[in-house]
């Protein structure tokens, strides 16, 4: 893969020894390429800085989003930091002063981080896919293997291989001097030939984006058979009106049709999130490799500035836009921003210890081994009724036996 910084380093497919060979006149970029790369770059780079900090300190804060999902999902934000401040802000750099000034230390950190960061996302979107596949294809297994502990030991483990493998870069990169007819730059490059790069640049390519989406694809294609092909009603909002009828006719409360209907509900959109960060990550990253095989095999590679900054931009949106689809497709997630960003604690603060009570009642009810993360609808859906349905008088002894029962009965509630 080439470097995501340095536009000069990749109009040089072969720059070993190039200190002893002049160039042609060199060019600046021109004003319109430097003020759209700076402006683009910034504002997506911003973004997906803000947007990845908030997913960590709403996982690391709130104790009810600490669940294994989310812990990938950390993972993931960390590794797209890496990416926007690593293979992002340098491009800034580059566009205003044409070279490299980061000197020979630069040179090596931010071209490691650069690849550990891309290396670690794809490590852990596949990680989450696995995860996925194991809670709602095998309820039984996930009970044992998808809990909070084992994935933070996945995590530490995915982070140690990565960090390991992309050791390589510090050897491979180095800087190098461009002598010019009329100018000389300095360049981030690496030290082997072109013929040399080929062979780890497709191993990488393999192990890191064709692999990890193989194995996404036949996943969520059996994730996909399991959710979707279920005969409970997926809409949230029957189990509500049910929830409604049966509190009038001194039924039960949280009936198990319900709970499944909303359990069903919820890890379908828990699924379709995933789904969606996997596909984004498929179609953004596709330029750029797409580029850099077909320049492979080319004796003249195709390097048309603004083409290689598009390819980029793509590269920086994919690290930058997954906090957006969890706030667009999460409402747990979506909650989570607002305290965060203190938008609506107040709203929240008064049916939390019932709806937490309700939620556990739900996954004893379910007994199939998931994290608490897929019951977000249900969650979300219970909330709104609470003060409707159930008299203040009765909270407190609700609060107190929650864990002791599976559901509240209609002979529970005062006429």
């Amino acid at each position: 893969m080439e470097n995501l910084t340095m536009g000069n380093m990749t109009v040089e497919n072969d720059t070993a020894g190039q200190d002893n060979h002049t160039m042609d006149v060199w060019t600046d970029y021109t004003v319109e390429y430097k003020a759209v790369s700076v402006f683009l770059v910034s504002l997506i780079c911003g973004v997906g800085i803000v947007g990845n900090v908030m997913v960590i300190l709403v996982v690391l804060t709130t104790k009810h989003m600490r669940t294994p999902t989310n812990c990938y999902l950390v993972s993931l934000a960390a590794a797209d930091l890496m990416v926007l401040t690593a293979a992002g802000l340098p491009n800034i750099t580059d566009a205003l002063c044409g070279q490299w000034v980061y000197g020979y230390a630069g040179c090596l950190g931010i071209t490691y981080f650069q690849y550990l960061g891309i290396n670690a996302s794809s490590c852990s979107i596949t990680a989450f896919t696995v995860e996925r596949y194991i809670a709602i294809c095998h309820p039984i297994k996930a009970q044992f293997l998808c809990t909070l502990s084992r994935a933070k030991k996945i995590i530490m483990l995915v982070w140690a291989l990565t960090s390991v493998y992309c050791v390589m870069w510090l050897f491979l990169s180095d800087t190098t001097k461009l002598v010019y007819a009329n100018v000389v730059r300095l360049s981030c490059a690496y030290k082997v030939s072109r013929s040399h790069y080929l062979p780890i640049y497709f191993t990488d390519f393999a192990v890191f984006y064709v692999l990890p989406l193989m194995l996404a694809t036949v996943l969520y294609g059996l994730i996909a058979r399991i959710l979707f092909l279920n005969p409970l009603p997926a809409d949230p909002k029957e189990s509500t009106k049910k929830w409604k009828k049966e509190t009038s006719q001194g039924g039960r409360m949280v009936s198990a049709s319900s709970s499944c209907s909303t359990t069903a509900a919820s890890r379908r959109q828990v699924t379709k999130m995933l789904a969606v960060v996997v596909i984004l990550f498929a179609l953004l990253w596709m330029p750029y490799r797409t580029l850099v095989v077909v320049n492979s095999f080319l004796k003249k590679a195709y390097l048309d500035t603004w083409f290689l900054l598009f390819c980029r931009l793509c590269i920086y949106l994919n690290s930058a836009i997954n906090p957006v689809i969890y706030n667009a497709m999460s409402q747990k997630f979506r909650a989570a921003f607002k305290k965060l960003c203190h938008c609506g604690p107040e709203r929240m603060e008064k049916p939390a210890s019932y709806s937490v009570a309700l939620t556990y009642s739900v996954i004893k009810e379910t007994s199939n081994g998931e994290s608490p993360d897929h019951f977000t609808t249900e969650m979300d859906e219970l909330n709104a009724p609470t003060d409707q349905y159930l008299p203040a008088s009765i909270l407190p002894r609700t609060k107190r036996t929650s864990y002791e029962q599976p559901s509240l009965s209609g002979s529970d509630v005062k006429a």
